[in-house]
């Protein structure tokens, strides 16, 4: 019996096959790539920590200066130090904070990495800030973004934007400041402040909120590791003395 590839149903019939080979080859090919995905975005990730931290990512690798990783509770204690569960909290940081779970890594020098996670005029924003080890001083920044504009508030991606992170403070005595991206420059005595990105408003506002709301989360942490060093010292100095 012929086939009269002209009628309707024979179009049909052919579409639908069609469509479902495609869907099975695609779906066979998503599974196959997922280990490969999923190691590209672990590796990614790591990378970026390490950026932060101020070290060339293809230099040094992320085992060689990141001591540990953990999520805190809301009051700074660890609750995981397991790092695959760390790392999968990163897939989705803001859930993973609402849920009051809070990744954080700790490199061998004592500065610690925290992710940040905001909005900016066109899409979300993300990165990782390193503070020194004295948990106010920013040891270093990386900021990317999904959408923001080309020469304008996409220049917080830039290398040339985040280096002016470094050295400045978060704290002011006790009080959580964040680091304020300053619209007509920064004011070169306040140690808070950076320059805004030129005709960037929303994205600068946006990356401000950004790391202030983030390091909120982590204050907790931050003022005990302080007390903790400060009980050292002190220690350290009456034995001292006492020679």
């Amino acid at each position: 019996m012929k086939v009269n590839t002209n009628s309707n149903v024979y179009i049909i019939i052919y579409s639908v096959v069609m469509v479902v080979i495609v869907a099975v080859l695609l779906a066979f090919a998503a599974l196959a790539l997922k280990p490969r995905q999923d190691a590209n975005e672990l590796n990614e990730k790591k990378t970026q920590i390490v950026k932060a931290l101020g070290y060339d990512a293809e230099k040094v690798s992320y085992d060689e200066v990141v001591a540990e990783a953990a999520l805190l509770n809301a009051d700074g204690a660890v609750v995981n130090g397991d790092v695959a569960k760390v790392f999968a909290a990163l897939q989705d940081v803001k859930s993973s904070c609402e849920a009051g779970e809070f990744p954080i890594f700790k490199a061998t020098d004592g500065s610690v990495v925290v992710p940040l996670y905001g909005a900016g005029l066109w899409g979300p924003i993300w990165g990782y800030i390193a503070l020194e080890p004295d948990m106010n001083t920013v040891k270093g920044i990386v900021l990317d973004h999904k959408g923001e504009t080309p020469g304008l508030g996409a220049e917080i991606a830039t290398p040339k934007h985040q280096a002016m992170y470094v050295g400045k403070t978060v704290f002011d005595g006790e009080e959580l400041k964040g680091i304020i991206l300053k619209k007509g420059g920064a004011d070169a005595n306040n140690p808070h402040e950076v320059d805004a990105i030129t005709g960037g408003t929303k994205t600068s506002d946006g990356v401000s909120a950004m790391i202030k709301d983030c390091l909120k989360s982590y204050e907790p942490y931050f003022k005990a590791s302080k007390a903790t060093a400060n009980e050292v010292s002190n220690e350290l100095n009456t034995e001292n003395n006492g020679k």
